[in-house]
């Protein structure tokens, strides 16, 4: 169910954090920022503040499952940090299918004809967006 309401979109990785946020309808999702990955405490103190500085309603984190629904290695990474979020701030934390984030969002990359110079770095807060997006597509009216 989807609170009206800005939406905070979180895409966990080794290095880096993707940060997302929506319009305050909950309806489009934008890349927001990229938090570098210094501790799973940490980052999820930095990922509530982030959220009550953007009036957040709901904190959506990606998590990586296999072929059977399960989540990988980094899936599980990613409901570790959502826990630590949780402990962190009264928001509710859920978890969704981030599969294919990362790939869709180099995806989106070619598709607004960003030069070949300029499609290599960070897709973090892409993979966030697109991960939000998902999200927010599958509850349009939650």
């Amino acid at each position: 169910m989807k609170p009206a309401g800005r939406i905070l979109g979180v895409d966990p990785g080794d290095q880096r954090i993707g940060v997302a946020v929506s319009d305050p309808t909950g309806t489009i999702a934008g890349p927001l920022t990229v938090v570098t990955h210094v501790a799973r405490r940490i980052d999820a103190a930095t990922i509530a503040q982030i959220a009550l500085e953007q009036g957040a309603v709901l904190i959506v984190v990606g998590q990586a499952l296999d072929e059977n629904g399960l989540p990988t290695p980094q899936g599980r990474k990613s409901a570790r940090l959502a826990e630590e979020i949780r402990q962190q701030t009264a928001l509710p934390v859920i978890l969704w299918d981030e599969s294919g984030s990362t790939a869709e969002a180099r995806s989106s990359r070619l598709a607004l004809g960003v030069r070949r110079s300029r499609r290599g770095g960070h897709l973090d807060d892409i993979a966030a967006t697109v991960i939000l997006q998902s999200y927010l597509d599958a509850n349009p009216n939650a």
